[in-house]
């Protein structure tokens, strides 16, 4: 058994208050067993990428930075693993990512995943902020379990789930910013379930576990619908957040249950993979 702890927040302007909180929560669930936490996406500052604004590059830092340190510092206080939602990353030489950075028990630098698939539509202006990631899918072992990061939009993608699973990730963890805006609540209501479904998809087809790790409340047009929650490798949710309020999630997860699910199907041994070819096309 492993314990995940999923820290679901609401963000405001101030950094310092979000640190702060997140510090609280991150704290909440080791003290309920957690071994494992995960932070949302762009965790420290509201969603700034609901419009193109050039202001906004200067949340943009380097690795190390104020918030490299502050990951690091929460992992180590907690004696947990870490994986840090992810922030705006300045790369240097006018590149920017939006990168996971994540951390082991003693605040070392564990694993670093840049966001690949980038999404740019009405209020997800993020091609206007990051560039695709170039550090390929990353697994890491914490010690008693392979895990992977992937980023919000890249839930869409099945071959980036595909792909971890066959590295030998166990759990794959979605880091999210998303929700509501007036249109999509009006010709898609269906949204919310659509995206939940996508990821019970990967964890029941892989035969992982698959945690996502969403925010809530409303930033500018944007009502995010929370909903944080664990799909076992069966694609069955075992644990979900509240789809308003703020909320630590602690839940353990059965190891044994990835061998039922991938032994039992044979999904990953029956594969053709002689006859995707034109999946790379």
């Amino acid at each position: 058994m492993v314990k995940i702890g999923l820290v679901q927040t609401k963000l405001g302007q101030n950094l310092e208050e979000n640190l702060q909180k997140t510090s609280r929560f991150v704290k909440q669930a080791a003290r309920r067993g957690a071994e494992i936490v995960c932070l949302p996406e762009l965790f420290a500052h509201p969603y700034f990428a609901q419009s193109r604004d050039e202001r906004s590059f200067a949340l943009a830092e380097p690795v190390p930075g104020r918030l490299s340190s502050f990951l690091a510092e929460c992992a180590s206080a907690n004696r947990i693993f870490l994986i840090g939602g992810s922030i705006f990353e300045n790369a240097g030489d006018s590149k920017f990512y939006n990168t996971s950075l994540m951390y082991d028990s003693r605040g070392k630098l564990a694993g670093k995943y840049r966001k690949m698939h980038i999404p740019h539509d009405p209020n997800y202006y993020e091609q206007y902020y990051f560039s695709p990631g170039n550090l390929g899918y990353v697994q890491v072992n914490t010690g008693k379990i392979v895990i992977a990061p992937l980023i919000c939009y890249d839930q869409w993608y099945p071959e980036a789930a595909r792909v971890n699973t066959i590295q030998g990730a166990q759990i794959i963890f979605y880091p999210t910013a998303i929700g509501w805006f007036k249109e999509l609540k009006r010709d898609e209501p269906f949204s919310a379930r659509r995206w939940e479904n996508a990821m019970r998809a990967h964890a029941s087809l892989n035969g992982v576990f698959v945690v996502a790790v969403n925010r809530v409340g409303r930033e500018g047009d944007l009502r995010f619908w929370g909903g944080s929650f664990i799909a076992d490798p069966f694609g069955e949710v075992i644990a979900r957040a509240s789809p308003a309020k703020e909320e630590v999630l602690v839940a353990g997860i059965d190891l044994a249950r990835i061998r039922e699910s991938q032994e039992g199907w044979r999904f990953l041994h029956n594969r053709r993979p002689q006859s995707y070819a034109d999946l790379i096309r």
